[in-house]
């Protein structure tokens, strides 16, 4: 059996079942297949007779079997048959970070986790004195679980013959992964994974934080110290996974558990066609295996992953489901416009020949009073209409909402902005929260706070803000436009404080302003979030804003 002849259909060394070829390496080919002793899918590297690779390939495959960390995927078997060397090594059902980073940059939280996440796996992996080799956006895959795994260890860099690498290597490519994780550009010259390059200036790669706004400046300095020589500020540089782990621990935490927001991205990327669904009837038996993606190319460019998520084992018809609204919950439908332009229209002519009717009315009672005549003595004492025709002074109550939008200054600007007009339409069972943090109630130590800016369409003298919240322990702020209050500024320098409330326990938190304030935009604040599961994340029902 040569290369050529492993074919989809055929049965390799009497126990592998070919599917379809899913990339091919410079004459090396990898192929879906379905281990029919065990049933279950699996990745074969097929190597043709007389391959120079073959003993480099031999020779990874056993470093990579020799590895303990869960976070790599084994190498299951690795012989020769009819002459061609081939190589099994686990299916990982997932989502390369390859075509997750296709629709955006992840956030902080998700990119610092991620990181951290292989550089442990690459930490316990140098102690044994080896190297992955090849660390990039499609050799990490995300579970459907949100756990991570890395694939091709040392077999992808004998495939490519660029040699074993070095732990070195390996936390400098990590530092790629995380800058391109951060910023959906890639560190280098040239475009690659499907990514623009970041830009230099002066012959420096700008930081994170210079690329896209919104970044954790932990996280900037993190990814300067991998890929800046020398760092700046004169801080040491970062070239070991242990290092890297430490440093990566100390900003997101040391729980396994993937972020919230990973599941969601996964959903949005899904939501925006950049993850494929199932079109096809895939038979029980053999297992279920992945669409195939476009073949590598054998020209020695940028390389595509293999690693595709399980095509499901029934028919789906191609509908398109509501927005998920960040939870795993479909977003609520949005109110409606009641009624037509033509019934609103009757509405104003009625609103105006009634004001009609009542200025008519103040006239000519203005007229009598005033008529120079000084009245009739037998008027006396009768009670008579005001002398003036100006309307009452406005009393305290509720102000009308005209819009809302989430405010995420520091992070991805996208705390659920779809739930936003939960908080003031009225109804008490629908909530907006934000984003689930972990370690730390004061989001994570990764930015200083969330909201929502709220535009009462005019500027409107504010006295009181009520605030319906979900969980104990809120901390959050009232505050207001400084200078120009027609205008909603874009960061948080632009908003000065104008009432506090620290530890707010559930229910309706009442917030008074120092003094009553003429504005047209409020902004609710929350700097510390209540206890959600295993980590943080602060929820509205309703939000009222007084006169």
């Amino acid at each position: 059996m040569s290369n050529q002849t492993v074919s989809p259909g055929a049965l390799l060394a009497g126990r592998y079942r070919i599917a379809e070829l899913l990339a091919e390496i410079d004459g090396a080919r990898v192929w879906r297949a379905v281990d029919e002793v065990l049933s279950r899918a699996v990745v074969v590297d097929v190597l043709p007779v007389g391959d120079p690779r073959t003993n480099l390939l031999f020779d990874a495959a056993r470093r990579a079997a020799a590895a303990a960390d869960p976070r790599f995927l084994r190498v299951l078997d690795c012989d020769m048959h009819d002459g061609v060397t081939y190589c099994v090594r686990e299916w990982a059902g997932g989502r390369p970070l390859e075509r997750m980073l296709s629709s955006g940059p992840l956030t902080g939280q998700q990119a610092g986790w991620l990181a951290r996440e292989v550089s442990e796996a690459l930490e316990n992996l140098h102690r044994t004195g080896h190297a992955h080799g090849s660390i990039s956006p499609a050799t990490v895959v995300v579970t459907d679980a949100g756990a991570i795994k890395v694939v091709g260890l040392a077999t992808e860099a004998a495939l490519r013959s660029t040699g074993p690498g070095s732990p070195e290597q390996d936390v400098y490519a990590l530092g790629e992964l995380l800058y391109a994780s951060l910023t959906g550009r890639w560190p280098g010259p040239a475009p690659a994974w499907g990514l623009q390059p970041a830009p230099v200036e002066h012959g420096r790669l700008l930081s994170p934080r210079q690329v896209r706004a919104g970044v954790p400046r932990s996280l900037d300095d993190i990814s300067d110290r991998l890929l800046s020589d020398p760092p700046r500020h004169h801080a040491p540089p970062i070239t070991s996974a242990a290092g890297l782990s430490a440093a990566l621990s100390g900003v997101v935490g040391s729980s396994h558990e993937p972020p919230s927001q990973m599941d969601e991205t996964v959903a949005i990327a899904r939501q925006n066609g950049s993850i494929d669904d199932a079109t096809q009837v895939v038979p029980p038996t053999p297992p279920a295996l992945a669409p195939t993606p476009p073949p590598y190319q054998s020209n020695g460019q940028q390389a595509q992953s293999a690693y595709q998520a399980p095509t499901e084992t029934r028919p789906v018809r191609r509908q398109t489901p509501p927005p998920p609204n960040g939870n795993g919950h479909r977003r609520r439908d949005e109110p409606k416009p009641k009624g037509s332009w033509g019934g609103r229209i009757l509405i104003l002519l009625a609103v105006l020949a009634l004001l009609s009717v009542i200025a008519m009315a103040q006239f000519l009672l203005k007229g009598g009073l005033n008529d120079g005549s000084g009245g009739d003595s037998d008027d006396a004492g009768k009670s008579t209409a005001p002398q003036s025709s100006a309307p009452p002074p406005a009393t305290a109550g509720p102000i009308k909402i005209v819009s809302g939008k989430d405010f995420d200054p520091e992070g991805d600007k996208a705390e659920h902005p779809e739930d936003v007009r939960n908080t003031f339409d009225g109804k008490p069972d629908t909530t907006w929260d934000t984003m689930t943090y972990r370690n730390k109630p004061n989001l994570g130590g990764l930015k200083d706070g969330v909201g929502i800016i709220y535009n009462l369409g005019a500027p409107t003298t504010v006295s009181k803000v009520a605030v319906a919240l979900k969980g104990d322990g809120t901390d959050l702020e009232i505050m207001v436009p400084k200078g120009d209050t027609t205008k909603s500024p874009s960061g948080l320098s632009g908003w000065t404080s104008v009432a506090t409330q620290e530890d707010q326990p559930a229910g309706n938190a009442m917030l008074t302003l120092s003094k009553p304030t003429e504005t047209q935009y409020v902004l609710v604040w929350l700097t510390k979030l209540p206890k959600a599961g295993n980590g943080y994340r602060g929820e509205i029902s309703e939000v009222t804003i007084q006169k």
